[in-house]
């Protein structure tokens, strides 16, 4: 994590998120760590829907884990998910450009979902980290477990 520059009274957080599905689509889960970079606390979050796809999963996290955030912060963004990092970094101004479409002109998939995180995120500095999945980094892989095990918890509830 690299520090604000000096004199920027922001807050700094570390936000690290993953998504997982069972098929695609089938049921998924998502979730984020959210770590104060000054105090090292962190806040925790996951949660799961029953027929989704592993993208939404991956968006649902970030927006999750942005929507906690108050004031204007800045954001080391974690994620193994290139279609969400590369989603904001990029490819988001030119959907907005075109009225939500694609290159193809094309409806925009997840549409609703990127226009919150669009939302969120303008509020913020978010710097963008990707990070390799299932490649032992501790964050990512705590995420990933959280992930699964709300993604499993909603499968065994819906049995019951």
């Amino acid at each position: 994590m690299t520090a604000p520059p000096p004199g920027d009274s922001r807050p700094h957080v570390e936000l690290h998120t993953d998504g997982a599905c069972s098929g695609n689509p089938g049921p998924g889960g998502w979730a984020f760590i959210l770590k104060h970079a000054a105090t090292g606390k962190e806040r925790v979050g996951s949660g799961a829907e029953p027929d989704t796809t592993n993208n939404r999963m991956e968006l649902r996290a970030a927006i999750e884990g942005l929507s906690l955030l108050k004031r204007a912060t800045i954001v080391d963004l974690y994620s193994d998910s290139k279609y969400v990092l590369d989603g904001l970094k990029s490819w988001i101004h030119g959907w907005k450009k075109k009225g939500w479409k694609t290159a193809d002109k094309k409806p925009v998939k997840n549409q609703e979902l990127w226009m919150q995180l669009d939302a969120l995120s303008s509020k913020h500095e978010i710097r963008f980290h990707w990070i390799k999945g299932h490649n032992e980094h501790p964050e990512n892989e705590r995420c990933d477990r959280l992930a699964v095990e709300a993604r499993e918890q909603l499968v065994r509830n819906a049995r019951a």
